[in-house]
């Protein structure tokens, strides 16, 4: 007698939460200077919102820099509500950084 495979029903209660975020830098003067300020930011978003935060373009520009951040929960809702206040943190708490746009999107996985 061959044994019975159980599979799960496939439900999906895994969603991935997209956010980019464009900023400007005018106090920069060097990519040593802009290193500092994105790793100051970096490190505060993913020790207060527990996310995956990048730098993920606009490499060699002093003054300009693009942020990556992702986050997996188990609602659209809560991905949603979580990258729009590290949006609002960002706005807020930047420091030498402008926000400039964002862009956000959740995608419903497995």
């Amino acid at each position: 007698m061959k044994p019975r495979t159980i599979r799960p029903t496939l439900a999906i209660d895994m969603t991935a939460g997209l956010c980019r975020i464009w900023l400007r830098l005018p106090e920069s003067s060097s990519l040593k200077q802009k290193r500092r300020v994105i790793k100051s930011l970096t490190s505060r978003i993913h020790n207060k919102f527990n996310v995956a935060v990048s730098e993920v373009g606009d490499h060699d520009s002093w003054q300009l820099a693009s942020l990556g951040l992702a986050c997996v929960t188990t609602s659209q809702s809560h991905a949603h509500q979580t990258l729009s206040k590290v949006v609002s943190f960002v706005e807020r708490e930047s420091g030498d950084a402008e926000l400039l746009d964002y862009k956000m999107e959740t995608l419903a996985a497995l």
